[in-house]
C-alpha cells in the first residue's frame, strides 16, 4: 500500500538519535559561536574606528605582537587586538574539532573535510586581515574579509546539522520546484550580503577614526539598491517557506524555512530603522549579527530539506 503525503508528514524526521560523543557536538557548537563572534567583534572594530588600532601586521606595533603602553591608539589598540586574539581562539577550536572528529567520528570523511576547510579558511582569513591593515582598511578588502567569515559560518552550521544524520546519499524532501527556489534563495542571499558590504564601505563607518576609507560610491544609491534586492529576497523566502510547508514530506523543512523568514523580517526591520535613524552604531552591529544568523538559518534549512536514504 502506498504512503499518502499526509501520512508521510506525520512521520518523525529522518534524523537518527545521536550516538556521537557529547564533546564532539559541543565543539561543533563552539565552533559556530566563535565564527559568528568574529563577525560581531569585527563589526565592533569597524564601528569604533579601531581598524588600525594595531597599525602593523602580524605584529601589533613594530617590535611587539601585543599592544604597548606607549601606543597612541588608546582603547582602539585593545579592541583591534581582541579581534586578532579571537582569530587565534578560532584556530584552536578548529584544531580541537578535527581531533575530535578523527577520534569519535572516524567514518565521517565528509565532516572531516569540512573541518579541515574551516581551519584553512581561518588561516586565509588571518592573511586577509593582515592585508586589510597593510592597505589602510581598503573597503573592498574589508568587504571580502566579511564575506569569507560568512562562508565559514555556513560551513560551521552545515557541520552541526549534517553530523546529526548518517553519511551517505541524501534525498530532497520538498517539491523539486521548491528545492530549485531554495537554491535561488542561497544565490540571492549572497548578492544581498555583497551589496550590504558595499553599503557599509560607502557609508560613515570606515573602520578607522582618523583616516576614513570609502568606496567612493553614493551611499544613498547603494542603500536603496541593497533594499530593493532584500525585498526580492524576502519575497522568495516567503515563497519557499509556503512551498516547503505544503510539499514537505515532513514538517521539518517548513519549520526550518519559517525561521529563515523570521530572521529575514527582523533583518529588514533593523535595516530600515538604522537607515532612517542615520546608522546608529548599536543597530549596525545588530544588523551584522542578524546577517550571521541569516546565514545560519538558510544553511540549516537547506540541510533539513534533505534526509538520508537508508
Amino acid at each position: 500500500m502506498s504512503t499518502t503525503p499526509s501520512a508521510e508528514r506525520t512521520a518523525a524526521p529522518a534524523s537518527r538519535p545521536g550516538d556521537t560523543h557529547p564533546w564532539l557536538r559541543r565543539l561543533l557548537i563552539i565552533n559556530l559561536v566563535c565564527q559568528v563572534g568574529i563577525i560581531v567583534t569585527g563589526g565592533l572594530v569597524r564601528l569604533t574606528g579601531s581598524g588600525l588600532g594595531c597599525p602593523t601586521w602580524p605584529q601589533c606595533v613594530p617590535g611587539s605582537y601585543v599592544p604597548t603602553v606607549e601606543q597612541e591608539e588608546g582603547i582602539h589598540k585593545l579592541i583591534e587586538f581582541g579581534n586578532r586574539t579571537l582569530t587565534g581562539v578560532l584556530g584552536l577550536v578548529a584544531l580541537a574539532l578535527i581531533w575530535a572528529l578523527y577520534r569519535w567520528a572516524r567514518d565521517r570523511r565528509d565532516l572531516q573535510l569540512g573541518a579541515w576547510g574551516v581551519l584553512a579558511g581561518i588561516a586565509a582569513q588571518a592573511i586577509v586581515g593582515g592585508i586589510t591593515v597593510l592597505t589602510g582598511l581598503n573597503p573592498w578588502i574589508v568587504a571580502f574579509h566579511f564575506l569569507c567569515s560568512a562562508a565559514l559560518v555556513a560551513v560551521a552550521t552545515w557541520l552541526i546539522f549534517r553530523e546529526r544524520e548518517p553519511a551517505g546519499r541524501r534525498e530532497v524532501i520538498v517539491h523539486p520546484l521548491v528545492h530549485q527556489a531554495s537554491l535561488a534563495v542561497c544565490v540571492l542571499a549572497g548578492v544581498v550580503l555583497v551589496l550590504g558590504t558595499i553599503v557599509t564601505g560607502s557609508g560613515p563607518h570606515s573602520g578607522d577614526a582618523d583616516t576614513p576609507a570609502r568606496t567612493g560610491l553614493d551611499p544613498r544609491a547603494m542603500s536603496w539598491l541593497h533594499a530593493d534586492t532584500v525585498m526580492l529576497f524576502a519575497g522568495l523566502v516567503i515563497a519557499v517557506w509556503i512551498g516547503a510547508r505544503i510539499s514537505g514530506r515532513t514538517e521539518v523543512p517548513g519549520q526550518a524555512w519559517g525561521w529563515v523568514a523570521a530572521v529575514t523580517a527582523a533583518q529588514g526591520l533593523v535595516g530600515y530603522t538604522q537607515y532612517f535613524l542615520d546608522l546608529p552604531e548599536v543597530l549596525v552591529l545588530a544588523h551584522m549579527l542578524l546577517a550571521s544568523l541569516l546565514v545560519v538559518t538558510i544553511t540549516r534549512a537547506m540541510v533539513l530539506s534533505r534526509r538520508s536514504v537508508s
